[in-house]
């Protein structure tokens, strides 16, 4: 069987502040560029038959950068959507609402056209994913790379496990790494998580 590679894109501006990034299309810092190219290295020993890749520039940029060529673009694998939450950082949200975790809450409603999602819808889209690549994951025509953002792939993660979106909170991922996702005994597990090198 194949595996999944999950792949957070590299270091933007906002991410190295902690500031929620869904729909603000950042570019990649000269370190977030560093981090992408560290992973060609990591990802040329595997054989990769399907990229998917978020639409935001910082996805697509990782990937080319890290050596993934001509990723399928996947509209499902943008960044969760903040809504009034966007650009903001956790410690400034607790300053109004101390008890807001976004796992268990969702991002505040914003702008009509970004009115924030629920853990729950978060998780369709990881679903919907999921259900698209899962032949390709069946095969043995190479590993599928997704290359998306932390708290999406957080949210996937726990969905392949077969838990709750909500359980997407137990798992941390760093800019510009790389998290795998196989099987043992037939059932999806953690093969690797936030690697640098396999």
């Amino acid at each position: 069987m194949s595996e999944l590679l999950l792949i957070r894109h590299g270091e933007t501006e906002w991410s190295r502040d902690g500031r929620h990034t869904s729909w603000t299309d950042l570019p990649l810092t000269a370190n977030g560029e560093q981090q992408a190219r560290a992973l060609r290295p990591l990802l040329s020993g595997r054989k990769i038959g399907q990229v998917f890749a978020s639409p935001m520039t910082r996805a697509l940029r990782t990937a080319e950068l890290a050596g993934l060529a001509q990723p399928q673009i996947d509209d499902d694998l943008r960044e969760w959507d903040y809504g009034g939450y966007e650009g903001i950082s956790t410690a400034e949200i607790h300053r109004s609402a101390p008890d807001w975790f976004l796992f268990r809450d969702g991002a505040a409603s914003g702008p009509a056209e970004h009115p924030g999602e629920s853990p729950e819808q978060v998780g369709a889209r990881a679903d919907r994913v999921l259900a698209r690549i899962a032949s390709r994951l069946e095969g043995d025509e190479g590993d599928v790379a997704l290359v998306a953002h932390a708290h999406y792939l957080r949210v996937l993660t726990a969905r392949r496990l077969g838990l709750p979106a909500a359980a997407g909170a137990m798992f941390t991922f760093e800019t510009g790494a790389v998290g795998v996702l196989g099987t043992e005994h037939g059932r999806p597990a953690v093969v690797a998580w936030n690697a640098r090198s396999l």
